[in-house]
């Protein structure tokens, strides 16, 4: 009982130690001197803002980063209709009158 317990307390703890971590970024320069954010989860960021700025609009033409928003429903496995927050159909239940 006490060894589990303590397994228990040392895992709470590896993970808040983990998610501290991912909060501390790392600041490093590039081999042709551009600064940049490492973060442990394996993301990377310009220091620069406006340099930050043109990748992220870079990155959002590259077609694994036009994803479903995280708040819309439907689109099983990218096939199907996504429906998104505010449309009429967001999150209508059944159609069935016995189940409304």
């Amino acid at each position: 009982m006490k060894a589990a317990f303590a397994l228990m307390l040392v895992l709470a703890a590896g993970q808040g130690f983990a998610a501290e971590l991912d909060r501390m970024p790392l600041e490093a320069a590039t081999a042709d001197g551009q600064k940049v954010r490492l973060f442990p989860n394996g993301r990377w960021e310009f220091v620069d803002a406006a340099k930050a700025a043109e990748a992220q609009k870079a990155a959002a033409e590259y077609p694994e980063n036009k994803t479903q928003p995280i708040g819309a429903q439907g689109g099983v496995f990218g096939v199907g209709r996504t429906i998104m927050p505010g449309d009429k159909d967001y999150n209508r239940g059944s159609l069935n009158p016995k189940l409304r």
